[in-house]
């Protein structure tokens, strides 16, 4: 385990590494969760399209062992540091996001002011809306956000309605991908599902490279 900008970070680097993915987790699990765990060796795995480096980290509240994420804008202040601090010694095309929670804080904060030198964002289950209550307000930053983004939700998605979703990436243009893992839910539990996400990434993350 390392540290990057006062919080607690895990590199996961793999012989040959293509591309750095600074990532960061959902708000009611850190980075050590099962899924992010899964996603880290899924991308770093010695399959076709993959070996993609992956820093993850945590967010200040998970680490003090509080339960209430912070407000937004002192999220978004923490990503970019975070990044600042892992693209610093990267050396790699770097690329920025996460799970949830993790995704959506990374998006607001690239665009409220473009993190340096990203390449794309790349969102696993992003929480378009709390569950049962459909809207789409959490995905107005999303058009601030330059460049390529990578959605990966599954169809029982109780955080991201498609019929809300689908028209939101649409409206974004040819820079934003929807990718849809049948049966899924928010937390990509079933099996095979966690590399299922590891491989959307990385092939994304390989044809923006």
């Amino acid at each position: 385990m390392s540290a990057i900008a006062g919080h607690e970070a895990l590199l996961e680097r793999p012989r040959g590494a293509r591309a750095l993915l600074v990532l960061a987790h959902g708000a009611g699990a850190g980075m050590r969760h099962p899924f992010m765990a899964g996603l880290a060796a899924g991308l770093a795995a010695g399959l076709a399209a993959r070996k993609i480096a992956t820093m993850r980290w945590e967010f200040r509240y998970m680490t003090e062992g509080k339960r209430q994420p912070p407000r937004a804008e002192a999220a978004e202040l923490e990503v970019r540091a975070a990044w600042a601090a892992a693209t610093a010694r990267a050396k790699l095309p770097c690329f920025a996001g996460g799970k949830s929670f993790g995704g959506r804080m990374t998006s607001r904060a690239h665009a409220a002011a473009a993190l340096p030198g990203l390449r794309g964002l790349v969102l696993a289950g992003f929480p378009l809306h709390p569950p049962g209550k459909p809207a789409i307000a959490r995905a107005e930053h999303l058009a601030g956000a330059a460049g390529p983004i990578l959605f990966v939700q599954g169809t029982r998605d109780e955080l991201a309605d498609l019929a809300l979703l689908r028209p939101v990436v649409a409206a974004l243009g040819t820079r934003a991908t929807l990718h849809v893992i049948e049966g899924a839910d928010h937390g990509f539990t079933r099996a095979g599902q966690v590399d299922a996400v590891a491989a959307a990434f990385a092939e994304w993350i390989s044809h923006h490279l």
